[in-house]
């Protein structure tokens, strides 16, 4: 049996800072070291409030007592989105494997120097896109490598959230708003499968809210050489939210709808393929809990015992076309 892999965690304001953190403490694989918040406020508000995964952790008090200690191969990344990109130079700058939670900031030149930096060093950077290992993404993008769907010539996601006033002050910080912060779930599937788009063309509007400076309802057209994707976002639909993906080629169709608890997915085909019926079948999805397959995936490949699911040039890529969308990367 191999021995835990040593990780720590830097930043605790990423919307998924607790989720990760629990899951990293429930694995058998991983031990935690302790957690870094820079803020010493929210650390002391975390530290005394009984409340796990935070009573269950040792705190650091600087980030040099797990950037120098050799024994941690690894740090989640888990900093607010404005302060995560310049953490994560810092853990790969240590030598340290990296779950960086998503997206990776604004400035794309800086990160493009931080992933090169770890391919250098034979170090992993691997993004914290939660439905990676989702059965239903991973099922319709393995139709679509199969060929089961035909040639693929368009993808629909619709990922839309609701947020409070407080959230929506913080994400307004950002260019593009909600479609900065939540978009790169969708974009890291569609560029999965479609690969780099050729343009991009977004609507980032203010229709719902009064925030000032933010961005609640928006539109993504990526455009390939045969193919398109929109991703719609807005950040005030009902709850629940209806999300929905849908995969449409020369063959059959796929949809998924809701994704998260996942519903069956519609799979439609023009003939009998793969073992599955021409028309409509629905296929049932199993339903994991979130990070759980990602932080699994993260560990075999620190220990060597497979590859990395996604390579670091699509990282880039997905964190290029998420810039590109909000205006902040060039075509």
């Amino acid at each position: 049996m191999q021995p835990s892999v040593r990780m720590a965690q830097y930043g605790t304001k990423h919307a998924h800072a607790e989720g990760v953190l629990a899951v990293m403490l429930a694995s058998p694989d991983v031990e935690v070291t302790g957690v870094y918040e820079p803020d010493g406020g929210r650390r002391r508000e975390l530290e005394s409030c009984g409340r796990e995964p935070w009573s269950r952790v040792c705190w650091y008090g600087l980030p040099s007592e797990f950037l120098d200690d050799r024994s941690i191969a690894a740090v989640a990344s888990e900093g607010a989105n404005w302060e995560s990109l310049s953490q994560t130079e810092a853990i790969v700058g240590a030598g340290k494997h990296v779950f960086y939670d998503k997206p990776a900031g604004e400035d794309f030149g800086l990160f493009e120097g931080i992933v090169e930096e770890a391919r250098s060093s034979g170090l992993l950077v691997q993004m914290g896109y939660m439905f990676r290992y989702h059965r239903g993404f991973m099922r319709i993008c393995d139709w679509v490598r199969s060929g089961l769907l035909g040639k693929v010539f368009s993808v629909r996601a619709h990922m839309s959230t609701h947020l409070a006033a407080p959230a929506q002050e913080a994400i307004a910080r950002h260019r593009g708003g909600i479609f900065y912060d939540l978009s790169g779930h969708m974009i890291d599937q569609i560029v999965w499968i479609l690969g780099r788009p050729e343009r991009v063309t977004t609507f980032l509007r203010l229709d719902a809210t009064s925030t000032a400076g933010f961005v609640d309802n928006t539109l993504g057209v990526l455009e390939f050489d045969s193919a398109m994707a929109f991703i719609d976002i807005a950040a005030t639909e009902s709850r629940p939210m209806a999300r929905r993906f849908e995969v449409y080629g020369s063959g059959g169709s796929a949809i998924m709808e809701p994704f998260e608890p996942a519903g069956p997915i519609r799979l439609c085909l023009e003939e009998s393929s793969l073992g599955y019926s021409s028309g409509v079948t629905m296929v049932e999805v199993e339903n994991r809990p979130r990070y759980v397959d990602s932080l699994s995936s993260f560990v075999r490949a620190i220990r060597g015992e497979k590859g990395p699911d996604r390579s670091l040039d699509h990282e880039l890529v997905v964190q290029e076309t998420i810039l590109r969308c909000v205006g902040a990367a060039s075509e």
